[in-house]
């Protein structure tokens, strides 16, 4: 559906009016297409700063050269009307509070070069493993940091994001910041992720035609999210196995046949359905190497009001479907190593909604699962991760009453709605091999939305 505040803000008139009256001026933003490319920070400038002598800096500093960045030392050089596209923070050496002076240091002056859908990343020690409180608070004071940056350039369309990175996982960067500072990350934004050592990780770790060879499972892949998954899978080479509702089958066949997938018309409640896809990876292609819990659905009512049919619905296709199809594929055998899965949760999960009782139940049960199953695999290289959305302009949310709609469109950080490629382009970074040091998170696509944590 059109944003028309989005469209009037991007003319200088119309913009300025939006601005007298108090009303917000979103800035479009601006999204990578296609397949990752092998230098996508070719023509960005792009500046690296850090607190001392960090175990991350070497990494971020390759990464940026072999990404084709414009590194910069300082700012100073920069002309009036010049802005930073790229911007990153070795925080690993922080040892107490004092050390946090250097965040201001760093980023005061640069502040007002940061430009229109600029990228920020943060990296810091994950706490736990700090060598004392002082550095634990030290290291969970970036999170607070990173979240307030992030609304402070946000009306910009540029986002902040911060790594928890374990010390000696340092070699798991490229992938995570080649995602999170280009604009396939457009709409994540103010959000921690962690990474580290747990799951064993795969000898290659490409940069480009990251899923070639690789077969990968998309449940509710006919329209909407799950199409625009299955679709993005397959411009980094996967095969694509949709699987939805057989009442949708025609809608099916249509998604698979633009990207040359296969369509497996299934009921994923139904209980012979696990099996059968076990059966059936197995015999076509030998096993699966991805599989998208993309599948569910809403049955809003006040819990006073709810009838049973309705919980019952949600929990069994929201839930309880996941963890049936999980048990049987790796009962079955039938994820390889170094697997990739990654779950649809919902910022209704983190920070509920009134009448989704059920619905808040399940994706916040799907946080939890994520947590738990992210190290059961880790030794044969599984990852478990799941991708929480906020705001997504879909046939959902545009038969919403106005006012609803537009409230969560505006309440996020860049103050319009996501696109069901944003989801996409987060849950195919969290496929491919260069994901492996992001296992048990939960990510927010959301445009850092007010709601929640």
């Amino acid at each position: 559906m059109t944003d028309r505040l989005l469209n009037l803000a991007q003319q200088p008139a119309a913009r300025k009016i939006l601005q007298n009256i108090g009303l917000p001026t979103p800035v479009a933003l601006l999204r990578a297409k296609g397949a990752y490319q092998a230098e996508p920070l070719r023509g960005a400038r792009a500046l690296a700063g850090a607190a001392g002598k960090g175990f991350a800096q070497t990494r971020i500093t390759k990464m940026l050269d072999g990404a084709g960045a414009e590194c910069l030392k300082t700012a100073d050089g920069l002309g009036e009307d010049d802005k930073l596209d790229v911007v990153t923070f070795d925080a690993t050496a922080v040892a107490g509070a004092k050390d946090l002076r250097a965040l201001y240091d760093f980023f005061h002056p640069i502040m007002g070069k940061i430009g229109k859908n600029a990228r920020v990343v943060i990296v810091t020690g994950l706490p736990e493993a700090a060598k004392h409180s002082a550095q634990a608070a030290a290291y969970r004071a970036l999170e607070g940091f990173t979240r307030s940056l992030a609304k402070e350039i946000g009306k910009r369309g540029a986002r902040a994001n911060l790594f928890y990175l374990e010390k000696g996982a340092e070699s798991r960067l490229e992938m995570p910041l080649r995602f999170f500072l280009t604009g396939h990350s457009a709409y994540v934004d103010g959000q921690p992720v962690r990474i580290s050592s747990t799951a064993k990780a795969p000898t290659k770790m490409p940069s480009t035609a990251t899923l070639d060879g690789k077969v990968a499972l998309v449940t509710g892949a006919a329209r909407g999210i799950g199409a625009a998954t299955a679709q993005r899978l397959a411009a980094e080479g996967a095969q694509v196995i949709g699987v939805d509702i057989p009442q949708d089958e025609a809608a099916l066949n249509d998604t698979m046949s633009a990207i040359n997938g296969i369509g497996f018309p299934a009921d994923v409640t139904d209980d012979a359905t696990p099996k059968k896809l076990a059966d059936f990876v197995l015999e076509q292609f030998g096993g699966v190497d991805i599989v998208v819990h993309n599948a569910g659905v809403t049955r809003d009512k006040t819990l006073a009001k709810m009838p049973e049919h309705h919980w019952d619905m949600v929990l069994a296709i929201n839930l309880d479907a996941i963890v049936r199809i999980d048990e049987a594929l790796h009962a079955a055998g039938a994820v390889r190593e170094h697997g990739r899965i990654v779950c649809l949760s919902s910022i209704g999960g983190i920070a509920g909604n009134v009448g989704q009782t059920n619905y808040g139940a399940t994706k916040s049960g799907l946080i939890g699962y994520v947590a738990a199953e992210g190290g059961v695999h880790a030794d044969k290289g599984i990852t478990v991760n799941a991708v929480a959305p906020g705001f997504i302009e879909t046939r959902m949310t545009a038969a919403m009453p106005f006012t609803i709609r537009e409230a969560g469109r505006r309440m996020n950080s860049m103050s319009q709605g996501g696109q069901p490629e944003d989801v996409a382009e987060l849950i195919c970074f969290l496929s491919t091999p260069g994901a492996a040091g992001v296992t048990g998170n939960t990510i927010r696509v959301c445009g850092q939305s007010l709601v929640g944590a």
